[in-house]
């Protein structure tokens, strides 16, 4: 193989990789879970219904957490605030639930997670860019 078609198999898997699926999700952690957060519809906008899914695995050995609860929930800056359970989804350490935001704008996210009652309340946070409902600026 000549050094150009090695230099254009490179390039072409190169841009195989930057064209194919983009990973939109959030990615947290806390002492010993991982957390997957994907909104939909992204990018979540306001007055519309905001389903997220949260994927939640064991830190070191990556299995599902299946009889975790918890909540999400998330305050604007003008103050207002919105919540909502998480409920178990089908797959396993998938949970959903659907968010409401009034307001377009930056939010204050947060989830309190415990993966079973034996365990300590967990929570972490990170801050959601809200987008003006369709049709508005």
């Amino acid at each position: 193989m000549r050094f150009g078609d090695k230099v254009l198999l490179v390039l072409a898997a190169l841009l195989g990789t930057a064209c194919g699926p983009r990973d939109l999700s959030v990615r947290l952690w806390t002492g010993d879970l991982e957390f997957q957060i994907v909104s939909d519809p992204l990018p979540p906008r306001a007055r519309e219904p905001v389903r997220y899914k949260v994927v939640v695995k064991d830190l070191k050995t990556k299995q599902p957490i299946e009889s975790g609860r918890g909540q999400i929930f998330a305050t604007s800056r003008d103050g207002v605030n919105s919540y909502s359970p998480l409920e178990k989804g089908e797959e396993l350490g998938t949970y959903y639930t659907t968010m409401y935001f009034v307001t377009a704008g930056e939010w204050a996210m947060a989830i309190r997670f415990q993966r079973d009652s034996t365990k300590p309340l967990q929570r972490l946070d990170w801050m959601q860019e809200i987008f003006p409902a369709r049709g508005e600026k």
